[in-house]
């Protein structure tokens, strides 16, 4: 399963990144292999408007099963579920630390956005 956290960072160490579509990084983990990747949101994190759509349509484009964030407004949150995208809010600490707690349970998919747009 593919796996995109929002990071501050460009390694599991780096902190998780509390707005999804401002984020800095995707990373993108693979539960299978254990693999990783990051990949710069640079066209959402300069754009004036429409920066959470932009950033869903990214994630939904390489493939994302699952997105873990720790906030997220209500037109990234509709885009990720309409492409059959779970999204995981209220992550804290570091990338590991979250995909462990997502892992274990501890983490689970929202039923809805936590903050209102332009967040």
């Amino acid at each position: 399963m593919k796996i995109i956290v929002t990071s501050q960072g460009g390694s599991l160490e780096s902190p998780v990144d509390p707005r999804f579509g401002r984020a800095a990084w995707f990373l993108i983990y693979d539960s299978e292999t254990g693999q990783h990747q990051v990949i710069e949101n640079t066209q959402s994190v300069d754009a004036p408007q429409g920066a959470g759509i932009k950033a869903a349509e990214t994630v939904s484009r390489l493939g994302a099963e699952v997105v873990i964030t720790g906030h997220c407004g209500p037109k990234a949150f509709h885009t990720l579920r309409a492409a059959g995208i779970r999204v995981v809010l209220a992550a804290e600490g570091t990338i590991a630390s979250a995909l462990d707690e997502f892992k274990a349970g501890r983490l689970k998919p929202s039923q809805s956005p936590d903050v209102e747009g332009h967040w």
